[in-house]
């Protein structure tokens, strides 16, 4: 029968070395079997074997605490036989599995906030059972940030989608996030074809990471955030590990010059649409905030965030709600509608308007003729890029996604 010992580690790490001796019982040896002398014709006991030293190793550390939830849990032996580990809080046990190397590693997640009991099994050199326990405790966050993808600020990634040349990666953290280095090596950006890019804050919950200029077409974009155990800052820790991925479609650029009134579409640099527009008529007004606004299709290269089929517009949506105001408008319905600015900039028909191709007279947007409207809602992705040029005004960096008017050697600093 196996004789069975149970051992408790003073610290992890530390070797613990265990010989198995006999206790003497009216001249005799427990567990020791007594031999004839051949000389004197009496018994005497014969040397009991001794286990080998065991030398256990346990990561973290007992009596560990503020220990990261993402480090995994280590068990190595020397000396005998690793039989089982079992590694638990409360009711919950850990995974894990035994390495090509003999070690125990965990495969399963640690939570924060708990305290784990490694128990380890073993079988000494002398086949004696041999049990050992340790035990550390996770870090307890004040908060946790959870994270998201977004392909804009209107709406979420979708993961395994398509996007236009223009599109960043977008990570939303739950919380702001004061240590915004730790937040970005936690960030890890795979493209094929392999690129080098930065990130930019937007505010102190939002990242976008982008390349030096607009991606080819085809690459696939892989994204991974290993943000658990990972301080933010002011005690909010990541609350959990995040990944997405999503592929660039064909290159489409388009180019809305207000000199010319046309707006051209290039795809994989060829001209495939040559469309009469109207964009902004300029000027300013005062709002009855007192605030004043333009009426300019703002410079520079604007990403597509949306795609509406109709969509009710006013000039009430940008404060001007005085109907003795001349540029004064009711709602009304407007159909094929891309929107590139947070702002309200859009692509979209305007039946009203005859002066495509001639002169802008819009209050901001760029008019279109239905059929063009309807070819770009049905062609454009969001993620396409739409460059809008020869006007007084630049679009924003925080007006939509405006990421590419900044230039690549000031973008993120």
């Amino acid at each position: 029968m196996v004789q069975r010992r149970k051992v408790i580690i003073g610290a992890a790490g530390a070797a613990a070395g265990l010989a198995a001796a006999g206790f003497a019982v009216a001249g005799r040896a427990h567990g020791a079997k007594a031999a004839p002398d051949p000389v004197a014709g009496s018994w005497h006991s014969a040397a009991v074997p001794s286990a080998e030293p065991i030398q256990l190793t346990v990561s973290p550390a007992a009596d560990a605490d503020d220990v990261s939830p993402a480090e995994p849990v280590v068990v190595s032996l020397a000396g005998g036989n690793l039989q089982s580990v079992k590694v638990a809080s409360g009711g919950t046990t850990v995974g894990g599995e035994v390495q090509s190397d003999g070690t125990w590693r965990s495969t399963g997640t640690l939570a924060y906030g708990k305290t784990y009991k490694v128990t380890a099994s073993i079988v000494d050199s002398t086949g004696a059972a041999v049990e050992k326990t340790s035990s550390f405790t996770t870090v307890k966050p004040k908060a946790v940030a959870g994270i998201t993808f977004q392909a804009n600020g209107m709406g979420s990634l979708k993961t395994g989608g398509t996007y236009g040349v223009g599109q960043p990666v977008i990570v939303a953290f739950s919380r702001a996030v004061k240590n915004k280095a730790a937040a970005e090596k936690a960030i890890t950006v795979e493209t094929t074809p392999s690129v080098p890019g930065k990130f930019f804050w937007v505010n102190n919950t939002i990242v976008h990471w982008r390349p030096s200029k607009y991606w080819a077409k085809g690459t696939t974009v892989k994204v991974s955030v290993d943000a658990l155990g990972v301080h933010l800052g002011n005690g909010t820790y990541g609350k959990t590990n995040a990944k997405t991925h999503f592929t660039i479609g064909r290159a489409l650029v388009a180019i809305s010059d207000n000199n010319t009134h046309r707006t051209r579409v290039y795809v994989d640099g060829k001209m495939v649409r040559d469309m009469a527009c109207s964009n902004g008529k300029g000027g300013y007004t005062t709002i009855s905030d007192g605030k004043q606004i333009h009426f300019w299709t703002q410079s520079g290269p604007h990403v597509v965030l949306s795609k509406e089929r109709r969509h009710t517009m006013s000039s009430a949506s940008y404060g001007l709600t005085d109907p003795t105001n001349p540029n004064y408008y009711d709602p009304e319905v407007v159909e094929y509608c891309t929107r590139i600015s947070y702002s309200g900039e859009f692509l979209h028909a305007a039946p009203w308007n005859h002066s495509l191709g001639r002169a802008n007279i819009s209050h901001g947007c760029v008019n279109l003729s239905n059929a063009d409207a309807q070819w770009v809602y049905e062609s454009f992705l969001v993620g396409d890029v739409v460059e809008v040029r020869h006007t007084p005004k630049g679009l924003p960096v925080g007006d939509g996604l405006g990421d590419w008017t900044v230039s690549y050697d000031k973008y993120g600093t």
